[in-house]
């Protein structure tokens, strides 16, 4: 059973779509330092480029310390001149501004899943970009969320994407907390990005332990049969990370009282995501059976935007769907209601180029 809280007019779609795939790694360095394949990229539109060749993989830059600076990404364009003929709604209007769509996965994610979610864009005709930020970046070392929200900016500008409207697309909490720090990153930059609207699945939650725990057997699951051992790791890991959060806290705290802290970790992301500047359209895929975040946290979040923020929010509520895995229990939902999400944020741009067509 699904619940809507706010009226929707889903319908079907089904296509098929050839498209470029550029696997890149990125150093996001003040110079935007590119990629081969983007070397010679200027003045031409992504829609136009070639879609037979294919980017090899550089060596990560390996910053003075010895440590891997580099953002790896996947990027995927449409064929030129794109069009998809099958579907009731039409996203592409202009093929030297296309909309793109930045998916960032959830924790310990890979990318043959997330690669799932941007078919459904690439199917129709849409640039998609994916990134899932690592496991020890988002619970060991959360500092090194902050240079790859920068770098994910400093992406979007050099490839001239922050002139096409854009979809933002955020799986579970590591993908909503990741956004949170390109969003700081956007704020200090002079350059507006022209997002559209905001898509979470199954996020965002607060920090809670039980939560942490879950998400710890979750992510290493997978390498641990063992139920035993694995609750046991499980429950170290996240009693280890919530001395170690609180212990960072209270010293970040008592030292911002001498002087101002920079490149500190967020300390409550969950607050500051809630109370962010933006006031895009958001659409919220949740559901009651996820045993990681609360549904009752995500629909606090929703509401605290509409009706403090004055965000234009959609809520899709799922009975006993898992977490993340609203796709794989409901397809055809999931896909009707992101694309009757995309129609409607994507409709002044659709305005916009019809004028100057």
């Amino acid at each position: 059973m699904i619940t809507n809280s706010h009226e929707v007019n889903p319908l079907q779609f089904d296509s098929e779509n050839q498209s470029l795939v550029n696997r890149k790694q990125y150093s996001g360095q003040s110079n935007l330092s590119r990629s081969p394949s983007s070397a010679n990229r200027d003045d031409q539109s992504p829609s136009r480029r070639p879609t037979t060749t294919k980017n090899t993989i550089s060596k990560p830059v390996m910053n003075s310390e010895g440590s891997e600076d580099s953002l790896e990404y996947y990027i995927k364009f449409p064929l030129p001149n794109f069009r998809n003929e099958n579907d009731d709604l039409v996203f592409v209007y202009n093929d030297s501004n296309v909309p793109v769509v930045l998916l960032l996965g959830w924790a310990g994610c890979q990318d043959r899943y997330l690669m799932k979610y941007s078919k459904i864009y690439e199917d129709r005709g849409l640039i998609t970009i994916r990134y899932t930020a690592p496991v020890e970046s988002m619970f060991w070392k959360r500092s090194a969320m902050i240079p790859i929200g920068e770098k994910i900016v400093k992406l979007i500008y050099d490839m001239n994407f922050d002139k096409h409207p854009m979809i933002v697309h955020v799986f579970s909490n590591g993908g909503a907390y990741l956004y949170q720090h390109i969003s700081v990153a956007m704020k200090e930059t002079n350059r507006p990005i022209n997002i559209k609207g905001m898509i979470f699945d199954s996020a965002p939650g607060d920090r809670r332990i039980m939560s942490l725990y879950r998400a710890m057997c979750t992510i290493y699951g997978g390498k641990i049969r063992n139920p035993i051992i694995r609750s046991i790791i499980a429950w170290a890991i996240s009693i280890t990370l919530s001395v170690m959060w609180i212990t960072e806290e209270t010293y970040l705290a008592f030292k911002s009282l001498f002087k101002k802290v920079e490149g500190a970790p967020q300390t409550k992301p969950y607050s500051d995501l809630k109370t962010e500047y933006t006031n895009f359209p958001q659409l919220f895929l949740y559901t009651k059976a996820d045993p990681i975040i609360p549904y009752t946290d995500i629909e606090h979040f929703a509401d605290f935007r509409q009706k403090e923020r004055g965000v234009d929010v959609t809520k899709i509520c799922f009975e006993d769907a898992e977490h993340v895995k609203i796709f794989i229990k409901y397809p055809q939902q999931y896909v009707q209601y992101l694309c009757s999400f995309l129609n409607s944020c994507l409709n002044s741009y659709k305005n916009i180029s019809n004028k100057f067509a």
